[in-house]
């Protein structure tokens, strides 16, 4: 990310999802919810998702925290809706592996989440970036349990 333009797409991408995050809201008749908290900077997230047929049918967010929690939340529930929960948790695997400095040669995030590939310069930012993801995890993972 040497190019300065880039880094200000990349920038300008979380701003924006901040300023207004997608699907930040409650899903009444959700099949799973979770709740995830970075007390190093006191992000709090909520996360529903509707699993419907193994795939998710929606997923949303709730909370407080930097701009980067915010974007990711809000970022994630736009990738997420449509795919299984196999490809959510390949997708997860991937975008921490990314975060983490642990992903293989050919990890290639979708174009949305690629904003987020400077955040594995910032180690302090890495439970930012995946809280969310973490949370949503959660929530599929007891949605399981209950069938």
């Amino acid at each position: 990310m040497n190019d300065p333009n880039l880094g200000d797409l990349y920038q300008s991408v979380i701003l924006d999802h901040n300023k207004t995050p997608r699907n930040f809201r409650q899903i009444d008749d959700a099949s799973g919810t979770a709740e995830g908290h970075n007390p190093l900077c006191g992000d709090t997230v909520q996360v529903w998702v509707k699993v419907e047929d193994g795939r998710i049918a929606d997923c949303s967010f709730k909370g407080n925290g930097c701009a980067i929690s915010k974007a990711s939340a809000s970022i994630m529930t736009a990738s997420l809706r449509g795919k299984t929960v196999a490809e959510a948790d390949q997708l997860f695997q991937e975008f921490h592996g990314v975060l983490t400095g642990m992903e293989s040669e050919e990890t290639r995030l979708p174009r949305r989440l690629e904003v987020f590939r400077g955040v594995a310069s910032f180690p302090m930012r890495v439970k930012c970036a995946t809280l969310a993801w973490h949370a949503l995890r959660e929530a599929v993972e007891k949605d399981a349990t209950a069938e």
